[in-house]
């Protein structure tokens, strides 16, 4: 554990906290990605299946359970509770572009070919691009909601602050997890024009407007 670990992991809650406040709210899960959270909860559910096999710290596995709960309450109010507010025609991403590839690759490229080992590897490759259908949506509406935009920002935070932390573990303790990393530094990329986007507009009061996808 270090101090970008640690802000990281509070980044990527305060993240699903700030989805999960607006959508309670407005009542209303408008302008969000249902199929986005629903490639996080699989993120989520394969990752930490470990939960149940191996204990590494209270601190690991609360947010583990955290992070688990509020994948899936997200997920009930988008698909439940407020689903006659969900944008169904615009979020349109086909999930089997990003599953089919993200699965074979799993089993391609992975450190064990074990059950436990290719469900973690494929919620490493599927997290670098489970918002490509938040992304796609906001394209295709032409803007974002500014809460929707702060939750994208410190997810994509989360990111950056996760590529310190493994910056700072090879240089203390001689650590590299090249899986991790080179999937770190894809799901970033996606991130970068938001980033811009975010500081020159939304922090100036605009809203946010991407291209629209070709």
């Amino acid at each position: 554990m270090n101090v970008f670990r640690i802000l990281g992991d509070l980044s990527h809650l305060l993240a699903m906290i700030l989805l999960l406040g607006k959508i309670w709210r407005s009542k209303s899960c408008a302008g969000i990605s249902g199929k986005s959270q629903i490639l996080f909860a699989l993120v989520f559910t394969t990752r930490y299946l470990d939960l149940f096999t191996n204990f590494i710290s209270i601190y690991n596995s609360v947010m583990k359970v955290v992070f688990l709960l509020c994948a899936y309450v997200t997920v009930y109010m988008i698909y439940g509770k407020f689903r006659k507010t969900f944008d169904i025609e615009n979020d349109t991403f086909r999930l089997e572009f990003l599953l089919v590839p993200v699965i074979g690759l799993s089993f391609l490229e992975n450190y064990s070919f074990t059950p436990l080992e290719i469900l973690w590897t494929f919620s490493i490759y599927l997290e670098s691009v489970a918002i490509l259908p938040q992304l796609f949506m906001i394209s295709k509406t032409g803007e974002a909601e500014t809460i929707t935009t702060h939750y994208l920002f410190f997810l994509g935070l989360y990111r950056l602050l996760y590529l310190a932390n493994w910056i700072r573990r090879y240089q203390t303790e001689n650590f590299y997890d090249q899986i991790a990393v080179v999937s770190g530094v894809v799901q970033t990329i996606f991130y970068c024009d938001f980033f811009y986007l975010y500081v020159t507009k939304v922090l100036k009061g605009k809203k946010l407007s991407l291209p629209m996808p070709i």
